[in-house]
């Protein structure tokens, strides 16, 4: 199977114990991710080589995250190094009724510092053919948006199928006024966009009828006009899909997902996940698993009920990574979800 790349920002994760709050916090768990860069591990995890594209500063930190990613057998040789840090993201776990909480702390990263020319897009994609990007790294400044831009137009080039996951992060659009127009001008240049439910409202005013998130309510046919809209407004878009959160508590979560393909409408089973570990990259794992499915012999169906089980045992590992392999999404998929004793 031929690589996938991916292109966005790796950050340092530091998380209070579980259970307790930031302002609690004398000391942190340490991991890595970011959305782009959990797609290409959970990728390797079920046998995809990818290659992880982004900028990381030349220091111990820095090393210490490739030795991350290498261990997980992403590929790193397109990482540019340079000016600026590394990106931190804090992560308090939320637990029943207490929500989850993400504190940024990314300004003047590397990849924040990004300008076009840094990567070399016609190399990259004479190895890979499939390229996937998220809404999180245009956000993160303009050079990034720039440089996603570029990559596309070389993606295009190269005949290499490009997805996106829309990716809506209110708290980090912070250089420019109209996400929406930066947004458009990518999405414009994609095969697949997958999006949650609420990305297509919050970037381009595109609402699901008789809805409400917080209550659970999340029927995937009242998501169908959303696939269609989004075909509309994006001619090139032949594939949507919908991953849908019903967000009962932080614990308890149900999730299903819908694909749309040029007219064609799938749904997947419902999941009912309680209690959750940690529910970061469920959505990066719904990606890598629906791309998996996809490049494979998998039918529509097979590859959207392949996507919605490896999210859904993401939800019960700690990190960013999705580290369960092909055999096992395949149990969960086939109904086996029991979580009895291997011995």
């Amino acid at each position: 199977m031929d690589k996938v790349a991916t292109f966005g920002e790796v950050m340092m994760r530091l998380s209070p114990p579980y259970g307790q709050r930031l302002l609690q916090a004398a000391q942190f768990d340490i991991t890595f991710g970011g959305a782009e860069s959990n797609v290409a591990a959970s990728l390797a995890k079920l046998g995809v080589p990818t290659e992880f594209v982004t900028a990381l500063p030349e220091n111990e930190i820095a090393e210490m995250c490739l030795r991350h990613l290498r261990g997980h057998q992403v590929g790193t040789k397109y990482i540019a190094r340079g000016e600026g840090r590394m990106g931190v993201y804090f992560l308090e776990l939320g637990a029943a009724h207490r929500g989850s909480n993400v504190v940024y702390d990314r300004n003047e990263s590397a990849l924040a510092r990004i300008e076009e020319g840094t990567i070399d897009w016609d190399q990259v994609f004479k190895e890979a053919d499939w390229f996937h990007w998220t809404g999180i790294t245009p956000a993160v400044s303009e050079g990034a948006a720039a440089v996603c831009d570029e990559a596309l137009d070389a993606a295009a080039d190269a005949d290499v199928t490009v997805s996106c996951d829309l990716n809506y992060r209110g708290k980090l659009w912070n250089w420019t006024d109209s996400p929406e127009d930066v947004m458009h001008g990518l999405v414009d240049k994609c095969d697949l966009a997958v999006a949650n439910e609420e990305d297509a409202e919050d970037f381009f005013g595109i609402s699901a009828p008789n809805t409400d998130v917080e209550a659970g309510e999340v029927d995937p046919e009242h998501y169908v006009t959303v696939c269609e809209q989004l075909s509309e407004r994006f001619p090139r878009l032949d594939t949507v899909a919908v991953t849908l959160r019903g967000s009962l508590s932080a614990s308890h979560n149900t999730w299903t997902a819908l694909l749309w393909d040029e007219g064609d409408v799938f749904t997947a089973p419902r999941y009912d996940i309680q209690p959750i570990v940690d529910r970061v990259g469920g959505g990066d794992s719904f990606n890598a698993g629906l791309i998996y499915g996809l490049k494979s012999d998998m039918n529509n169906q097979e590859a959207l009920d392949f996507a919605v089980a490896a999210s859904c045992l993401k939800h019960s590992i700690w990190g960013d990574f999705n580290l369960c392999d092909k055999e096992e999404v395949e149990e969960l998929a086939r109904g086996k979800g029991s979580g009895r004793v291997s011995r």
